[in-house]
């Protein structure tokens, strides 16, 4: 464990991207709990092995993708026998352990919930912002985000190697259990004509950020109880979702430091 300068105790233990083949080696590894990415399957097989491990991978809650097998061969050329795990390059997080950590230390939490973040440096810019300010964790849906690699943790300048990254199967639901537990959540939309300076941004607090395509979800804007849009004054109508985000969490730090 590592302790924050804020009193916030984080794990650490990131290692390099690497791959498991075969079926049996994929199940061991989910049987020691190992923390993996993705598991790639071909999507031809459906045998008695192939349905334990998909038992087992959901009850792990780690994504599973029916593929080709040109994908998987294209993956590794040894004998992965029509199943590929992608280990992770960092140790995921529970986050009814952060919200729960953040409560019992007297801390409101600061957390930042991303919707379908694709691109990995935009990802990775993002958790060294949010690393630097102080957020106590990221979420990030379970399928259609970037992929947590080396590259990701380099981009990140190592800040995933101390950030807390929750993976959540449906962010719906996962932002509603954030509502539940008594944060706050706003959104960052243009979508809007409140400015972020009127945002209120004390409090427990969850901040929701929306792809680079579209934007944030509608399901998750009719769960937002306020959202804000940054002001614009040039020529350019909207920033890279990096620095967007940027500019919210310091804006979120900003009115925190005045009310402390």
């Amino acid at each position: 464990m590592e302790k924050r300068k804020d009193g916030f105790l984080i794990e650490k233990g990131a290692h390099e991207k690497d791959y498991i083949f075969g079926t049996r080696a994929v199940m061991e590894a989910l049987h020691a709990e190992k923390d993996l990415d993705k598991i790639l399957v071909n999507k031809e097989l459906n045998n008695d092995l192939i349905k334990e491990l998909l038992g087992l991978a959901k009850a792990a809650k780690v994504p599973v993708v029916r593929v080709p097998e040109a994908k998987l061969n294209r993956t590794t050329r040894k004998n992965h026998q029509g199943v590929v795990a992608h280990m992770s390059a960092i140790q995921y997080a529970s986050i009814d352990n952060v919200i729960e950590q953040c409560f019992s230390s007297g801390i409101d939490p600061l957390i930042l919930v991303l919707d379908r973040i694709t691109d990995v440096r935009n990802f990775g810019a993002i958790a060294r912002t949010a690393e630097c300010a102080g957020i106590h964790a990221i979420i990030i849906p379970e399928k259609g985000a970037a992929q947590i690699n080396s590259d990701a943790v380099k981009t990140s300048a190592g800040a995933l190697n101390h950030l807390p990254i929750c993976r959540s199967k449906n962010l719906h639901f996962m932002v509603k259990d954030l509502k539940k537990m008594g944060l706050k959540v706003i959104s960052c939309t243009e979508k809007t004509e409140k400015g972020m300076y009127e945002g209120d941004f004390t409090g427990p607090l969850a901040l929701v950020m929306g792809s680079e395509e579209d934007g944030i979800s509608e399901d998750l804007m009719e769960l937002s109880d306020e959202t804000v849009r940054i002001p614009m004054s040039g020529n350019i109508e909207s920033l890279n979702v990096s620095v967007a985000s940027g500019v919210l969490i310091y804006e979120a730090i900003r009115q925190r430091a005045i009310k402390a």
